[in-house]
């Protein structure tokens, strides 16, 4: 779904969103927020192996789209984290009302304000940023990774619904003209390499970007659900000032 929002100041967004079920599964336990009137984004990865993982998505997802777009960047963060220890609530409450050992999800969300983006993120599901012919991964995966492990994938360390306090991560990043970001689920990421992400990335059409994305990775074999989130941001004023946060 293809979608742009007059700027209601000089930035103007320019999103589109996909997801997929794979070739494997039979149940697609992901689900994506795109709304760019609001300048909000999100990725929700139920995860797998564990009970009503569609659930648990979809809570999350919910949670984050009550959001209301408020004047300003720290307010706008402050209520998506509280949104989403809202959905933790939530998922642990229905997991013990089921007797489950526990109903969660991953979540990476972008937050846009004016010139500032902020991201928040629990979990393997990312953030990219290309930028000047550049790709970087802006979150940093919370997961286990060990000699048993590798061979059937990672252990998740951090999700929504996996214990009753949530941490929740953060970063913030200036935009530029022409900046192209992508959230993701681990079914893009773990089938598809930085070199191919960057270079459908670079035409800049975030439709064609999230439909080629997804397509590649059901051609290198779909094992997972795959979502994609795809968003272009314009600077109408042509000003080139703004740089990445050097803290990232």
């Amino acid at each position: 779904m293809r979608s742009t929002e007059k700027p209601a100041a000089r930035f103007r967004w320019t999103s589109a969103s996909r997801t997929d079920v794979g070739c494997v599964r039979e149940r697609n336990e992901d689900a994506c927020l795109d709304r760019p009137a609001r300048g909000l984004w999100a990725i929700a990865d139920g995860m797998g192996g564990h009970a009503l993982g569609d659930l648990a998505s979809r809570t999350v997802v919910e949670c984050l789209d009550a959001l209301a777009a408020p004047s300003d960047l720290q307010r706008f963060v402050g209520d998506a984290r509280r949104q989403l220890q809202e959905a933790n609530r939530r998922l642990r409450a229905e997991a013990a009302l089921r007797n489950a050992y526990v109903i969660g999800s991953t979540v990476v969300a972008l937050l846009a304000r004016d010139e500032q983006c902020a991201y928040l993120w629990a979990g393997d599901s990312r953030l990219y940023l290309r930028r000047n012919g550049r790709l970087v991964q802006l979150t940093r995966d919370h997961c286990q990774e060990d000699d048993q492990h590798r061979r059937a994938g990672h252990m998740i360390t951090r999700a929504v619904g996996a214990a009753d306090a949530l941490n929740i991560d953060q970063g913030a990043v200036y935009v530029e003209d022409g900046d192209v970001f992508l959230l993701c689920s681990d079914g893009l990421s773990n089938a598809v390499g930085d070199d191919d992400i960057g270079a459908l990335l670079a035409e800049g059409d975030c439709q064609r970007a999230a439909d080629q994305l997804v397509r590649l990775a059901l051609e290198h074999g779909g094992r997972d659900n795959v979502s994609v989130v795809v968003m272009r941001v314009e600077d109408l004023e042509g000003d080139d000032k703004t740089v990445l946060n050097p803290a990232l």
